[in-house]
């Protein structure tokens, strides 16, 4: 009821809201709810993807988390991270990101679920959002190692987000330089219209004019941008009462709609105003010639050739400001030519000149295409590398900054690395310092700009001052393939790719480079050690069922003795992933012949069962290996198939199987208790920090076990299994009497 009830309340703000001349039209989009897990590691989230229509006033998300079972969990926390154009780069650990890493952290919100209720709706409301791709992630707090077995009861939650849309469907355009009449009444507490600014504008001026009020006085404000929930993505300037206002966009971005949004605050007012807008172009790039190499575009080899041949297009200032002579801007940049190559899923890099002559009198701008939100799920990473030995004049440092959306133009006079509504990233190489390197994480969709200059020791003759610069530009799956701790995932939602590293031997971060809780090498050694010699308990499992015949329980039995997985460590004799698997299925076969081996099946049934019985345990290994049914079901299985077997033959006998109390005693109850504190330890205490302790303690538990629980030698088996002759005269004559007796028949 609670959930229905929001909805409905949704619904009746979104009809009672922003009530104007203005067509507005509603959207609702809704995603599958999803187990929510504690975090760990960015695969713990529950991603979420939504698209933002165009002219969207109101944005209103519908949160809902439902606990999954009716246990008495106490109060539990959910944390909502929110991004626009990407992933939201996350830290609920508080870990440290690697070097030359370049982080903003998403906004967020959390959700409490009481105690005493089964579910939190939360509504989280958003104006004038920024169209395009929407992202959240929801994850529980910080994991607390419990390995928890599936199929035991446990505190589960749920979330599902819903997302209603307000959008305007013919909201007002404001032409360039033609002012617009706007009425504001009680009724109309804001207005709002969209203006385009193309490529190569430099600034946005948007101005209000002819005010005139009846009623109450009160003061305009506008506000241009759309709101991303990150500071500085909107510009608000507040006006006096009657007098003409202005709201100015330097370096604004570039072919987009701006939002303008005019307010007034003053109820019993009606306001009637002027509004138009300009967009400046204040200078213009170095026109390319139109003949360039299509040679240098055709199955490119390596990055030099390329970046050579493309190269070679860069034309002289002189010659180029010949070519952009007919235009009444100046020219204030160089644009080289740059090549985007796509290789593989979250895999892209840029080509440019290997030698890319960077100057002091423009600055050289290089447009990397990331407008695809195929690439947002990577790693961005721009490295420059300086030649110390091609530096001409009074050579200073060389001064880059990355923005998306827009280029800064003037870097050789800016302070600041920013545009009118995103803050970039400053980079700079210099004799001291000759490489640079920076990576984003999860950069945002669209259009990226990397503009450098070269800056002078001192201002007195700086125009002729140059250096070369190298410039690698790429887009990787995970920072550094998430070096020698980690591992790199593809991870996957709704159709949407991205990457995030899962860290092993007790490394953390974004990278697992992160060693505040790394695991030693003396403390790595000694699990390893701890985790494989554990499993010579097996050797006298081995020697018993050798010694009693039982050759295929021994190779079993061997076989679970020499795969131990050395828990997170890196000291592996091959793949993780396959030890733990080849353990885990040793450890469940070994339990499943030894009880059907104490059954004492005819041996063609006994092999039927070993061969089926070991065939689906690996499928469902492979499905879960945690699970716990995958233990209990094969021992509750094998069970009923040998208390069956012992209650016929003590049905037939006339006695209790077996009839010896000695083996009830000595060996059946030993190695039940043995195989009891085994399943508990696995079940209920293994967690990330004592799994070296307890999956040992499961082996020598499983081991013990066996030697107790393996049933005696058959009277007519010798020992080990073997007679002192591989085909001696009486085995053949009671082959040669059994046929003899079977043709007669």
């Amino acid at each position: 009821m609670e959930k229905y009830f929001a909805l409905c309340l949704l619904l009746y703000g979104i009809a009672g809201c922003l009530s104007d001349d203005i067509t507005y039209v509603n959207g609702f989009y809704s995603k599958t709810a999803q187990k929510l897990s504690k975090y760990s590691w960015f695969g713990n989230v529950r991603l979420h993807h939504f698209r933002v229509p165009e002219d969207t006033v109101l944005v209103r998300w519908l949160l809902t988390v439902t606990r999954g079972s009716v246990m008495n969990c106490g109060n539990q926390n959910i944390t909502v991270h929110f991004r626009s154009g990407a992933p939201p780069v996350i830290n609920p650990i508080d870990t440290e990101f690697p070097n030359s890493t370049s982080v903003t952290l998403a906004h967020n919100i959390t959700l409490i679920v009481p105690s005493g209720q089964g579910s939190n709706v939360t509504l989280f409301n958003v104006t004038h959002p920024k169209p395009g791709d929407w992202f959240m992630a929801a994850h529980m707090p910080k994991d607390d190692g419990k390995i928890e077995q599936q199929g035991l009861p446990s505190c589960s939650y749920l979330f599902q987000p819903q997302m209603f849309v307000r959008r305007a469907a013919d909201l007002p355009v404001l032409t360039h330089d033609i002012p617009l009449h706007q009425t504001l009444t009680t009724k109309e507490a804001s207005a709002l219209f969209k203006v385009f600014v193309p490529e190569l504008s430099s600034r946005l001026d948007v101005f209000i004019q002819n005010i005139s009020l009846k009623g109450n006085s009160a003061a305009l404000s506008i506000t241009l941008g759309f709101s991303t929930l990150r500071p500085g993505s909107v510009v608000t300037v507040n006006c006096s009462q009657l007098e003409p206002c202005s709201a100015s966009l330097s370096t604004p971005p570039w072919n987009t709609w701006v939002l303008v949004t005019i307010k007034t605050g003053q109820p019993n007012t009606t306001v009637d105003f002027n509004i138009s807008a300009k967009v400046t172009v204040g200078c213009k790039p170095l026109s390319v010639s139109s003949n360039f190499q299509t040679s240098a575009f055709i199955s490119p080899q390596s990055n030099s050739s390329v970046g050579n041949s493309i190269g070679n297009e860069s034309l002289s200032v002189t010659n180029q400001q010949r070519l952009g002579g007919n235009s009444s801007e100046p020219v204030c940049m160089r644009t080289p030519t740059v090549l985007r190559d796509e290789q593989d899923v979250l895999s892209l890099r840029f080509i440019v000149s290997s030698n890319l002559n960077v100057t002091s009198d423009l600055p050289t701008v290089l447009t990397l295409d990331l407008d695809s939100s195929a690439d947002s799920g990577g790693t961005f990473v721009v490295q420059l590398l300086l030649n110390t030995s091609a530096l001409i004049g009074r050579f200073g440092s060389v001064k880059a900054c990355l923005t998306p959306e827009a280029p800064v133009i003037n870097v050789n006079t800016s302070k600041q690395c920013y545009t009118a509504f995103a803050q970039g990233y400053s980079l700079s190489v210099s004799k001291n310092e000759s490489r640079v390197q920076l990576r984003i994480p999860f950069p945002e969709a669209a259009m990226w700009y990397l503009s450098l200059q070269t800056l002078c020791n001192d201002s007195v003759d700086c125009k002729n001052s140059s250096a070369i610069v190298s410039v690698s530009v790429s887009v990787t799956a995970c920072i550094e393939d998430c070096g020698p701790y980690g591992e790199c995932r593809l991870l996957r939602t709704n159709g949407y790719l991205y990457a995030a590293c899962v860290c092993k031997a007790g490394w953390q971060g974004w990278g697992c480079t992160d060693g505040s809780t790394a695991l030693s090498f003396s403390r790595q050694m000694a699990a390893a050690l701890l985790l494989t010699l554990s499993n010579l308990f097996f050797i006298p499992p081995i020697i018993v069922a050798l010694y009693r015949g039982y050759h295929t329980e021994a190779a079993v039995y061997f076989f679970t003795m020499f795969f131990s997985t050395p828990g997170v460590t890196v000291m592996c004799i091959m793949d993780y992933d396959t030890l733990q698997f080849c353990d885990f299925l040793g450890s469940v076969v070994s339990v499943w012949v030894t009880i059907l081996c104490m059954a004492r099946l005819l041996e063609p049934v006994k092999y039927m069962l070993f061969m089926g019985g070991t065939l689906v345990i690996s499928m469902v290994m492979q499905l879960d290996r945690r699970g716990l049914w995958n233990l209990l079901g094969p021992v509750l299985f094998s069970l009923v198939i040998m208390v069956a077997a012992w209650t016929y033959r003590s049905v037939k006998r006339h006695h209790c199987y077996p009839p010896s109390w000695r083996r009830w005693v000595l060996f059946l109850l030993p190695g039940i208790v043995s195989a009891v504190i085994g399943v508990c330890v696995y079940v209920f205490a293994q967690t990330d920090i004592n799994y070296f302790y307890t999956h040992s303690i499961w082996h020598m538990m499983v081991a013990t076990s066996v030697v107790f629980l393996l049933p005696p030698r058959e009277k007519h088996i010798p020992p080990w299994g073997w007679t002192h002759k591989i085909c001696g005269y009486k085995l053949c004559k009671n082959e040669k009497e059994e046929f003899y007796t079977v043709s007669g028949t």
